[in-house]
């Protein structure tokens, strides 16, 4: 087992990268958030959705977050009545993504304050690790 403010270190930049992701996947959500489908009828952009999951390093003993897995939300599509829109079937009605701009931007505000809260982290165990050695040097 490694010392714990390197574990804690290990667990903080699992949780980087997990909400990099998180926020990585977002800013696709919200660039395609008013996409249409190719041809007409055809399903639009799909919302992705991450997955994390806990995860245990034998080597330092920490508890670490993952992405288990980038997925699709099976939620319906918007459908909107454009006749003049080339995706628009032969109804009119054109599919739009079932990307819901408030809750995209609700999310990216949860997964900066996370990315923001694990940074802290990161910087207060090297914070402690220089003290130490400042203690040692001076001993």
């Amino acid at each position: 087992m490694i010392d714990p403010i390197e574990a804690a270190i290990a667990a903080a930049t699992s949780g980087l990268e997990a909400h990099s992701t998180r926020m990585r996947v977002i800013s696709e959500n919200l660039a395609n958030a008013e996409s249409t489908a190719a041809t007409p009828g055809a399903n639009p952009y799909t919302r992705k959705l991450v997955t994390f999951e806990d995860e245990m390093d034998q080597a330092s003993g920490a508890d670490l977050v993952k992405v288990a897995a980038i997925g699709y939300d099976r939620s319906p599509y918007r459908v909107e009545y454009d006749p003049g829109n080339p995706a628009a079937d032969a109804n009119g009605f054109v599919k739009l993504p079932n990307v819901n701009l408030i809750s995209e931007m609700a999310d990216m505000r949860e997964a900066n304050r996370s990315y923001s809260a694990n940074i802290q982290v990161v910087k207060q165990a090297r914070e402690l690790f220089t003290m130490t050695v400042d203690l040692m040097r001076n001993n």
